[in-house]
């Protein structure tokens, strides 16, 4: 009787087995059918370009020294009139504009030393040019020692450096893109080839950051902007 009770299940559990057997090898065709068609290739592409610079910020730095602050503000005054002056020739007035003084007490600083002759106060100022007019800038830059001739103490300052400026990277940033993408798919293109396979959609892509930077440390007005983009590009049959 027992015999016959596990006959009778196992009869039962045949088809059982047999329908999660197949079960599962439809569902691992299925996802091995899925899994070709998501054969890709990563790329990466490369768009660059040169351009002009399209605003200079110059800081025409200086500094006066005197022994009573009074005389100090004078002369700060005084300097200050000569480089707008001779900025003025070039610049409208709202392009120039003059910094709040840096002021040093060098007595108090203990930089004096007794008995030694010097003035107490030294002070550092800038007036400032903003502007489009990048030829204008690099032309009176070179004519600045006409300042020195005035009685302008000049003086180059790191923390006020002269910088030029691109700020029309959002009209090329489509254009560039396109290049880099076209970069991209030669590449893919070229990988395909070698596989027997060719490029189909864009599967994924990333666009990397703008890079922009001086041309070389002679020419800081030309500006070398870069990108580049990574690709992945499904691969047909």
């Amino acid at each position: 009787m027992k015999e016959r009770n596990d006959l009778a299940a196992a009869l039962i559990g045949l088809p059982l087995a047999i329908g999660i057997a197949l079960a599962g090898w439809f569902v691992g065709h299925a996802l091995f059918k899925v899994r070709s068609t998501e054969r890709y290739v990563t790329v990466k592409g490369f768009a660059e370009r040169e351009v002009a610079a399209d605003l200079a910020l110059w800081p025409v730095v200086f500094t006066v020294t005197a022994n009573d602050l009074g005389t100090l503000q004078k002369r700060i005054d005084e300097s200050a009139a000569k480089i707008g002056a001779f900025l003025g020739r070039e610049f409208p007035p709202e392009a120039i504009a003059t910094g709040a003084p840096r002021i040093t007490d060098r007595e108090a600083q203990g930089m004096m030393q007794p008995g030694r002759q010097g003035d107490r106060y030294v002070a550092e100022a800038a007036v400032t040019v903003r502007t489009g007019k990048i030829d204008a800038v690099r032309g009176a830059l070179a004519r600045s020692g006409e300042l020195v001739g005035q009685g302008v103490a000049l003086i180059r300052s790191y923390e006020y450096n002269t910088q030029y400026l691109f700020t029309g990277l959002e009209k090329i940033k489509p254009e560039m893109i396109a290049e880099a993408t076209r970069d991209a798919r030669r590449a893919a293109e070229q990988f395909a080839k070698d596989s027997g396979s060719r490029v189909g959609a864009i599967r994924k892509a990333q666009q990397g950051l703008f890079n922009i930077e001086d041309r070389d440390p002679f020419s800081p007005e030309t500006k070398r902007i870069r990108v580049v983009t990574t690709i992945e590009f499904f691969l047909n049959e």
